[in-house]
């Protein structure tokens, strides 16, 4: 089952981005993962608006390929710096409708 990571990420700091992207690209596209939006773009319709950098959606093959993506070894150093260096959330969804 389709899967798709929602993420707001706010840098603290740009010097970990540059060592980040490539990498964390190259383990995506490694778990079958693709970029749907990766966007400073947007705007909030509902909710308190908060400062967000980026919002980022990635859609996953299923819920396994973005846990194995999350706890890959070499993701594992980018992940901690993007941790340390950003204000970051980040949510999995399951690709299914719990109400219909």
């Amino acid at each position: 089952m389709t899967a798709y990571s929602v993420l707001e990420v706010t840098p603290k700091t740009e010097d970990w981005i540059e060592d980040y992207l490539p990498t964390a690209n190259k383990v995506i596209a490694r778990h079958g993962g693709r970029y749907l939006a990766r966007t400073q773009t947007h705007e909030v319709l509902e909710g308190e608006n908060r400062e967000v950098g980026l919002r980022i959606v990635i859609e996953w093959p299923s819920m396994d390929a973005a846990h194995a993506f999350e706890s890959d070894p070499e993701y594992a150093p980018h992940l901690k710096a993007r941790l340390a260096n950003s204000r970051s959330h980040h949510a999995l969804i399951a690709g299914m409708d719990d109400l219909a």
